[in-house]
């Protein structure tokens, strides 16, 4: 009960809040995955406590947030643009200046690879080289646990095992059927003590809950790595997983027009593994994103009033206190 009294406290008190300036209307984002709302909550949280923003939430996803842009120069603020899934079209905006990348809002991005369980690589470091995996696939499980048929990192991954020789290691590749088989033959290996290999990203609730271990694949190799991202190649690479770039981005009008909230906004970020962590007790305490976010508030004080100005400091110098 505690975060949802907290939850409720603070809507109740803090909108009586003293404003000293008011910067009107903003609109911003209200992506469709947990990390992003609870980066949007923190930051209407903000904007309207510290900056008397009047902040309207827009809900979106990557490539309808860029055909807004395009189309209407809306919304305002965009806070969890990831780069490569923007296509041309984002491209294209960013070339003429139109939008404006404020800050890596996860650093150093969306984190992907293969992983093994930290208590596995403790007991056995040489399973930290994929190396050192595929002389040793009982230790392993004698399994890779794949991406779904359909996604993305499905096709990557298939080309990436061909290429290193997974299977001619003895390592059975098993396709998994939905990202919620995926994410339990994890946490069930984990909570066994068991062996558990494959692939998985950050952030998210299982990268907070479980202490994993990321193995070293290669060198990166950003060419060869769109190369494996399609299909059936002939003849696949070795390359390890590059960080995605995951961006806040605005409007250049907005700059111009509101640069003290553009400041604001690019001081806000999280490392992918602080965000796994507030996903992760989000999930154990069966929290909405807002009460995700007031937990955050409430417990990381020092840092976000790192990022506000002297005015919205003194805005919210109730709870800062």
């Amino acid at each position: 009960m505690k975060y949802k009294i907290a939850a409720t406290a603070c809507a109740l008190v803090l909108p009586g809040f003293a404003m000293a300036s008011d910067c009107g209307e903003v609109s911003i984002t209200e992506m469709n995955w947990a990390s992003a709302s609870i980066v949007t909550e923190i930051s209407t949280f903000l904007m309207t406590h510290g900056y008397g923003c009047d902040v309207t939430r827009v809900p979106s996803d990557t490539v309808p947030a860029v055909t807004s842009l395009s189309e209407n120069g809306e919304p305002d603020i965009v806070t969890e643009m990831w780069i490569n899934g923007g296509g041309e079209a984002y491209v294209k905006l960013r070339e003429a200046g139109r939008v404006k990348e404020l800050t890596e809002v996860l650093s150093p991005g969306g984190v992907e690879g293969w992983w093994i369980p930290t208590y596995l690589a403790e007991a056995h470091p040489e399973l930290t080289t994929i190396e050192g995996v595929l002389a040793n696939p009982a230790l392993v499980g004698g399994r890779f646990n794949n991406c779904p048929d359909g996604w993305g990192c499905r096709i990557l991954n298939d080309n990436l095992t061909r290429a290193v020789g997974v299977e001619d290691a003895g390592i059975e590749i098993f396709g998994h059927g939905s990202g919620e088989t995926l994410a339990a033959s994890l946490a069930s290996a984990y909570e066994a003590g068991e062996p558990w290999f494959g692939y998985y990203w950050s952030p998210t609730k299982i990268m907070g809950k479980y202490n994993m271990t990321r193995i070293e694949i290669g060198p990166i190799d950003p060419e060869a790595h769109h190369r494996n991202q399609t299909a059936d190649r002939d003849a696949p690479e070795v390359s390890d997983f590059p960080p995605s770039p995951v961006w806040t981005v605005v409007t250049q009008e907005f700059e111009e027009s509101q640069p003290e909230v553009a400041t604001l906004m690019s001081n806000i970020s999280f490392t992918a593994e602080e965000m796994s962590g507030i996903l992760a007790w989000q999930d154990d305490n069966n929290a909405s994103a807002e009460e995700a976010a007031v937990n955050y508030l409430i417990n990381n004080k020092s840092v976000w009033a790192s990022w506000l100005s002297d005015d919205a400091k003194a805005n919210l110098s109730q709870i800062l206190n």
